[in-house]
């Protein structure tokens, strides 16, 4: 669509050898998606995680469609996993934002995040899945305390468990000058919010945005694969262009390992 314009970019970061992240960036659907499971097959199950989604990508997409698309891609991670045995344990968090009707929607799965700049202010949209998150809710630890807790990289739903993963979702009204963030937890895991803002603020292109985020990302560490897409919304009405949590159980946590 003309009304709305997107940008991504990946890295393996400095560390890993794997790029496990994957991203897809079409006409009224974009998504990032952060695999789990290392060489053995976390690139996979964040291709799987995107494949089963990027079929709704069409006008008229809603909450359901989206709903019935991520547990789509939950059973071809399911299936791969008792097809590949030793692939046995790999998943993916899955974060994304779609144009509806009715504005954007915005929806995730992990700790994969989206961000929504208005007026020149940054607000995370989404709430992560982690053991962290939940601890911060409880008022156990400080947002700053879980950026070095040991349990910061265990998250309580991904794409590829049993049962099926509760897909969170949060409405964003629709309208010109609003930008987006999408990000795998390389990001927000180097830097912290207070400084996304601060890049977010001085980089006023997408592409521009993108490479800078990325590469603080990278600068900072690069200790994990970074993935960011950066959507514009350039429509001038709050038309979509036709007319004018819940805790799951300590069983179902997912660890990512480093590798």
């Amino acid at each position: 669509m003309s009304d709305i314009a997107a940008v991504g970019l990946t890295s393996v970061g400095r560390v890993r050898t794997l790029n496990e992240d994957a991203w897809y960036a079409g006409e009224r659907l974009f998504i990032v998606a952060d695999g789990m499971g290392g060489h053995a097959a976390g690139d996979v199950a964040s291709a799987l995680a995107i494949a089963g989604l990027t079929p709704v990508d069409r006008q008229g997409v809603g909450r359901d469609d989206l709903e019935a698309a991520v547990l789509a891609s939950n059973e071809a991670v399911l299936e791969h996993a008792q097809a590949h045995p030793e692939t046995a344990g790999l998943g993916s968090t899955v974060c994304g934002l779609a144009r509806t009707a009715d504005g954007w929607l915005a929806f995730n799965a992990g700790d994969s995040r989206c961000y929504v700049i208005e007026r020149g202010t940054l607000r995370q949209v989404t709430v992560d899945h982690s053991e962290v998150q939940e601890l911060i809710d409880r008022g156990l630890i400080t947002r700053e305390q879980a950026r070095s807790h040991p349990d910061r990289n265990v998250i309580t739903r991904a794409v590829g468990q049993t049962p099926p993963p509760l897909v969170d979702f949060f409405a964003v009204p629709a309208g010109p000058g609003v930008r987006f963030v999408l990000a795998s937890d390389g990001l927000h895991s180097e830097i912290d919010d207070a400084r996304i803002a601060e890049i977010c603020a001085g980089t006023p292109g997408a592409a521009e945005l993108a490479s800078a985020l990325v590469h603080a990302a990278e600068e900072a560490g690069g200790n994990d694969n970074v993935t960011v897409i950066v959507v514009d919304d350039l429509s001038d009405s709050h038309s979509d262009g036709r007319t004018a949590s819940t805790t799951v159980p300590r069983d179902l946590i997912l660890r990512e390992v480093a590798q």
